[in-house]
């Protein structure tokens, strides 16, 4: 005789729900006010979210409202609890999920330092080239590129430079926009 195991209500028989993740481009309209950040911050490390990538910054001046671009990756389930409970914030005015609207730009900006010389410098000055980094400073012994692009264009250029004299990266983060006429 076989016994059924039946759910009680007990911990042991909960089903593990198995969404695929998904990363989602967020823009949020905000009041440009002390501590809205951190509040934002707040919201998506006390339910343990991890942001892959945050920018802000005050984009209408005469009103004093700040667009903050965040980068997730999550399940359908837990998009829609992240863009609830950012609509609910009191200075957030608007939460676009740009990737669920889908016609959208986004961009990144990059500085990347590569030491080098000889035949390492010659072939780091040819790839930045075909990738259209721009040197922003240079000495005998290593070069400051900007690179500007979709973010697997800065991976792509990050990784060829790692064998030639890769120092250090700084990224801004994704920055991205809605096309066409209409405004946030």
């Amino acid at each position: 005789m076989n016994a059924h195991l039946q759910p009680t209500g007990s911990a042991y028989f909960l089903t593990q729900e198995t969404q695929q993740t998904e990363r989602h481009t967020l823009s949020v309209l905000v009041d440009n006010e002390p501590g809205i950040l951190a509040r934002v911050v707040g919201l998506f490390s006390a339910r343990g979210y991890n942001i892959e990538s945050l920018t802000v910054s005050e984009t209408e001046h005469g009103r004093r409202l700040s667009r903050i671009t965040v980068v997730v990756i999550a399940t359908p389930k837990t998009l829609v609890q992240i863009k609830l409970q950012l609509e609910r914030l009191v200075p957030v005015h608007r939460v676009h999920d740009l990737t669920a609207e889908g016609n959208y730009v986004e961009r990144e900006l990059a500085l990347i330092k590569v030491k080098g010389t000889g035949d390492h410098r010659a072939e780091t000055l040819r790839l930045a080239e075909a990738f259209r980094a721009h040197i922003i400073d240079a000495t005998v012994e290593s070069f400051v590129f900007e690179v500007t692009g979709k973010p697997d264009k800065i991976d792509s250029f990050i990784a060829l430079m790692s064998p030639l004299g890769l120092v250090e990266v700084v990224r801004t983060g994704l920055a991205a926009i809605g096309r066409g006429a209409e405004g946030m």
